[in-house]
């Protein structure tokens, strides 16, 4: 697909994307605010929280999800850390930002190790991932830049899941509002260094190797840009394209049909608004239906 050099990026609208493999998004209320849930995560408590809830943080947003459950989070640097909770304190109820008296650790994805864990990130334009298992009720939340995602920080979260007793076929993923590809523009060298994370190994080295690769694949990642050295780039994709790559069917993987750049009524966006504001989103360890596999 090439994007019309004089195309209005403002003009998309994703909002009516039809989301493939069946999954569903559907947005909930919250003291007349709304947020998004996906039909995979179901039996989680969960959710994608828009600018609208700004400026509040976990310890608030977990009321509209789980008000009960513990709250963990972390100092996110775009990176492929992963931490699980038994490593990281519980948030205070009372506490802030401004009044935490330890700083968070730094990672950029968290794994529940019990039940009543509300594992939260927090995003842009970069990639909100929720993952659930549908057998133990464990969770993890990912924050998924295109730099998290080049150091495969989506299967390192994944792989810890699986040293807790998870089981590939038994997850259910959901990616968040993000910035899509058809707007987001990057160096040829950013688009090789994901590229890399796909293809075959030893295959090709050179980027233009790796680009020539990218626009053999059926869902290609990356699009034709009119500048000279770039590319529009989809980092969900990427993150798509990687979960393949483990063996998860593509059915356990629900993408949102909705753009953080395009949609600024909803959504910050520091490409958009060279704003460091964020939303957030989070997702609670099991439910009743799992108290007994822990």
């Amino acid at each position: 697909m090439t994007v019309a050099g004089d195309r209005s990026l403002n003009s998309l609208n994703l909002e009516n994307t039809p989301e493939p493999h069946g999954a569903a998004w559907q947005w909930q209320s919250w003291e007349g605010l709304s947020y998004l849930t996906c039909s995979l995560l179901a039996r989680w408590d969960h959710g994608f929280f828009t600018q609208q809830f700004s400026p509040r943080g976990p310890i608030e947003l977990v009321g509209a999800l789980r008000p009960e459950a513990q709250v963990y989070r972390v100092k996110q640097v775009h990176g492929n850390a992963v931490l699980n909770t038994g490593t990281v304190r519980a948030l205070a109820a009372s506490e802030t930002p401004e009044t935490a008296t330890v700083s968070y650790p730094e990672a950029d994805g968290l794994v529940t190790d019990r039940p009543q864990e509300a594992v939260w990130v927090c995003t842009a334009d970069c990639v909100p991932v929720l993952v659930a298992d549908d057998r133990t009720g464990l969770a993890a939340a990912v924050h998924a830049g295109w730099r998290g995602t080049a150091a495969k920080i989506l299967p390192e979260a994944i792989a810890q899941l699986m040293a807790r007793g998870s089981q590939l076929e038994n997850l259910r993923i959901a990616m968040g509002p993000a910035i899509s590809g058809e707007v987001y523009q990057v160096s040829v060298e950013v688009a090789a260094q994901l590229g890399a994370t796909v293809a075959p190994e030893g295959a090709v080295d050179r980027a233009a190797d790796i680009l020539q690769f990218l626009h053999q694949l059926p869902e290609m990642p990356v699009w034709q840009d009119p500048e000279p050295g770039k590319v529009r780039l989809d980092v969900r994709g990427f993150n798509a394209l990687q979960l393949q790559h483990l063996g998860i069917n593509p059915s356990q993987v629900a993408i949102a049909p909705y753009c953080t750049y395009s949609d600024a009524d909803r959504f910050f966006s520091y490409r958009r608004d060279r704003l460091k504001k964020v939303q957030w989103s989070g997702i609670v360890s099991g439910c009743k239906s799992f108290e007994r596999a822990y």
